[in-house]
């Protein structure tokens, strides 16, 4: 029964708590009153029904009422953390428990045998049902009032969800979008020297060269700095034209100035520097170059 009360929308399982509110209360109200009247033998032959028909009434105009709740919640939902809210959500609440009293008595007292006078209703009718009806009234209200505020709290954080779950999915959509298209590679080296990072633009960098656990960076300016990393490591971060031309070496193509084909070749950058291309990479060079 659980799981099949789970799998109600919120909407109509706050109407089912708010029903089974109301007729727990018109069922307590009915019992309470038939104790009372068969206690003190005030009348022998009243119905239970008729005391639950009376009862009915009053119940449904309390609910009418509570409609007022509905729109006020519903507008000042994320609102009502604020002081003043939720002091302005209990003075409404006071002012529908006392238009409830104050029909109930005007109609009790118009169907009943008084004749009507305002004397009586304000003396008579009006104290004995705020007696009766206020407290129960003012205690409905108030879980009325909680159970309408979750729900339209709950209403919005869903749509606050569904929204971020929209924007998810147009960021990720967008963000493999720019990545078919933006270069993740590396646009400067940062090196650290003693207590100090020298930030190389990859562009100023003619060639890198392995040495134990570090490398060597060459630059253009004809500074070399060392850095503790691997060939491999940086060679997967810089831009497609550094090329890998030996173990020992990583190349900047858009500084090399001739290949040399001899029993051991080597590579000339513009600055005359020759370094050495292995056999394994000769066929990756000449690929490069044409």
């Amino acid at each position: 029964m659980l799981s099949k009360f789970k799998d109600i929308s919120n909407s109509r399982r706050s109407i089912l708590i708010i029903a089974l509110i109301i007729l727990i209360a018109i069922t307590f109200e009915t019992l309470q009153q038939m104790y009372y009247i068969k206690r003190f033998q005030i009348d022998e032959n009243i119905a239970f029904f008729d005391i639950l028909k009376a009862q009915a009434y009053r119940w449904i105009i309390w609910l009418l009422f509570s409609l007022v709740l509905v729109w006020y919640i519903k507008a000042q939902t994320f609102k009502l953390k604020i002081a003043f809210n939720i002091f302005k959500l209990i003075g409404i609440i006071f002012c529908l428990v006392f238009l409830n009293i104050f029909i109930i008595s005007l109609s009790q007292m118009i169907l009943s045998e008084y004749s009507f006078s305002l004397t009586e209703l304000f003396t008579e009718f009006i104290p004995f049902f705020t007696y009766q009806k206020a407290p129960i009234y003012t205690l409905g209200y108030i879980a009325i009032s909680l159970i309408l505020y979750l729900y339209f709290d709950n209403e919005k954080l869903q749509i606050e969800v569904q929204k971020l779950s929209e924007l998810k999915q147009t960021n990720t959509k967008l963000y493999n979008k720019l990545r078919t298209q933006v270069d993740e590679k590396s646009t400067v080296l940062n090196i650290k020297i003693g207590n100090k990072r020298k930030i190389i633009p990859v562009e100023q960098i003619s060639w890198i060269e392995a040495d134990d656990y570090c490398v060597k960076v060459h630059t253009t300016t004809n500074k070399t700095y060392t850095m503790r990393s691997s060939l491999k490591a940086l060679e997967e971060k810089l831009n497609t034209n550094f090329l890998r031309v030996h173990r020992k070496a990583i190349v900047n193509m858009d500084l090399a100035r001739e290949l040399h084909l001899a029993n051991t070749p080597n590579l000339v950058l513009k600055n005359k520097t020759e370094i050495p291309v292995s056999k394994s990479n000769l066929r990756s060079v000449k690929d490069f170059l044409k």
